[in-house]
């Protein structure tokens, strides 16, 4: 028996042409089994009620009410709810348009990727002269990034069922509404399902959210309060933040306890001049720790190569006192062994792996990676680095294809990203070792770094064994570091490496689950392969 989509639409007042287009979309539709709920609530217009009413008249399948006062959208919403009987419910604003095959694809997707309890999909703007633009090409499941923006929107499909057990829409919550559900929702289930394709088009019009995201700054605070009521319920301990960009938050995560963080610095004590100064990378480096640094409970831990200057170390103890724990490496270059050395020597609860030619810029970044590190189902966690021209180094790593990469190498450092996903936190394939941190217990759980991978991938490797362990990999932009890293090194990756990291991950390579399969796959820049007008017929 064929599933019926319950189509879940609020009214008030909108545009008579803009409502019939958007109903019109639902009748469009090539998947036939579907009912739309659509309520009015008391719109003043004197055009929206008979319209629905003649519609309703029409088709069997539309049923539509009308509110006595008006409510708000949680109230018209939860209206519309209590006509579906449809398996899933499919949220619809009254200026939006569905692509024709919106449900199709959604029944399509339930079938082979199914059972899902939450999917949603990709999405685009339907702009004022009627072109498609502004796509947003959405990563799979990332609730690191849900915490940090709404980013799964439209389309959104949930199983009626659960929604009714979570009560519906909070009228408390208005504007922010499909938030506080989205992460309610994703409490209760991890069935949830991202489709790659452009389902849905978002209207720009003056005054909506879609057209100026200054509109409604009341609905962003409301955001702020679902995201940190359920940080609460979820055991989160945080404040949340709204950033600069309307509609993005910083969860501030506080530090459990005051664990010891050791900081592992591998290191031959080198030098080189770095913005117009010569510099002994390490020296600059602790020192910038030390100087900078806001969290107070740590450990430095310095891995040196026997052909380390005499004069670095007595420095560096000079400048770390009883902080400092110099492990010496007597074996040929491996910087995997090096760096298991350091960790095995250190005593900290929380493993911080950092690069010697770094310079600390954010004060709290210990706190800020620690925190998020200490969450139980976070493996490791990146940080934004830059090079020394304040480019962009690091973002997260991308993998698609068999290829491993920066996101947004080399781009201006303050560049936002598509649907600014640079400045929020959330979910990646891989994070450098240049500078992350991880629990004790889960480094000793995957084994530490492959010492089969002297000198390239072994972070990639690293990554990878965590994602097997089903634990998250997180990178932040709120911990900024200097990475002073040539912008023109060659790597001299070996053939080995190569070869070792192809047979243990060629098939989890080839596709990355937070880089969408509609952007250029040649490329780490969210450049768009796919425009979005070809998924509209």
């Amino acid at each position: 028996m064929a599933r019926t989509y319950s189509i879940i639409t609020p009214v008030y007042d909108p545009p008579a042409d803009v409502l019939a287009e958007t109903i019109e979309s639902v009748l469009a539709q090539s998947y036939p089994h579907w009912e739309l709920c659509i309520v009015d609530d008391a719109s003043p217009s004197a055009e929206v009620w008979p319209m629905l009413a003649k519609y309703a008249a029409a088709d069997s399948r539309i049923k539509a009410a009308r509110r006595d006062e008006n409510g708000g959208i949680s109230r018209a919403s939860n209206d519309a709810l209590a006509l579906a009987t449809g398996e899933f419910v499919v949220f619809l604003d009254h200026d939006d348009v569905l692509v024709q095959e919106a449900l199709a694809t959604v029944d399509r997707e339930l079938v082979e990727h199914g059972p899902f309890d939450f999917a949603y999909s990709d999405e685009a703007k339907l702009l004022a002269d009627g072109s498609i633009g502004g796509p947003f090409y959405k990563p799979d499941w990332s609730p690191e990034r849900m915490r940090s923006q709404m980013y799964t929107a439209h389309l959104g499909v949930m199983r009626r069922t659960l929604v009714a057990e979570l009560g519906g829409f909070r009228p408390e919550l208005d504007g922010s509404q499909d938030y506080d559900l989205v992460l309610r929702v994703s409490e209760r289930t991890d069935r949830i399902h991202h489709i790659a394709e452009v389902l849905y088009l978002w209207r720009m019009l003056v005054g909506s959210a879609a057209g100026d995201a200054q509109a409604k700054p009341w609905a962003f605070d409301a955001g702020r309060r679902a995201v940190q009521e359920h940080c609460d319920r979820v055991g989160i301990d945080a404040v949340v933040e709204m950033l600069a960009q309307p509609g993005s938050y910083r969860v501030r995560r506080r530090v459990r306890g005051e664990p010891i963080v050791s900081i592992v610095i591998p290191t031959r004590g080198s030098s080189a001049r770095v913005q117009g100064v010569p510099r002994v990378h390490v020296l600059h480096a602790v020192t910038s720790v030390l100087e900078r640094s806001t969290y107070a409970n740590y450990e430095l831990v310095v891995v040196a190569d026997r052909e380390t200057p005499d004069a670095v170390i007595v420095e560096l103890e000079r400048l770390c006192g009883d902080r400092l724990r110099v492990v010496w490496f007597d074996a040929a270059f491996n910087f995997s062994a090096k760096v298991n050395a350091g960790v095995a020597s250190s005593a900290g609860d929380v493993v911080v792996l950092l690069n010697d030619d770094i310079e600390v810029l954010t004060p709290d970044w210990i706190e800020t990676m620690v925190a998020l590190a200490q969450e139980p189902d976070c493996g490791l966690v990146g940080c934004k680095l830059l090079f020394a021209d304040g480019t962009l180094q690091h973002a997260g790593h991308v993998y698609r294809g068999g290829n491993m990469t920066h996101a947004y190498l080399g781009y201006p450092g303050d560049e936002p990203g598509m649907a600014n996903l640079l400045q929020l936190e959330r979910e990646c394939s891989g994070v450098t070792a240049a500078c992350a941190a991880v629990r004790r217990e889960v480094w000793e759980q995957v084994g530490g770094f492959c010492e089969q991978l002297p000198g390239n991938f072994n972070d990639v490797d690293f990554s990878l064994k965590i994602r097997h362990r089903g634990l998250r990999v997180v990178w932040t932009p709120h911990a900024v570091l200097y990475h002073f890293e040539s912008l023109t090194r060659i790597d001299d990756v070996k053939a080995s490496e190569v070869g070792f990291i192809d047979r243990r991950w060629a098939r989890v390579l080839l596709r990355d689950p937070y880089f969408n399969p509609n952007l250029d796959q040649l490329r780490a820049d969210w450049v768009v392969f796919r425009p979005p007008e070809t998924w509209v017929s």
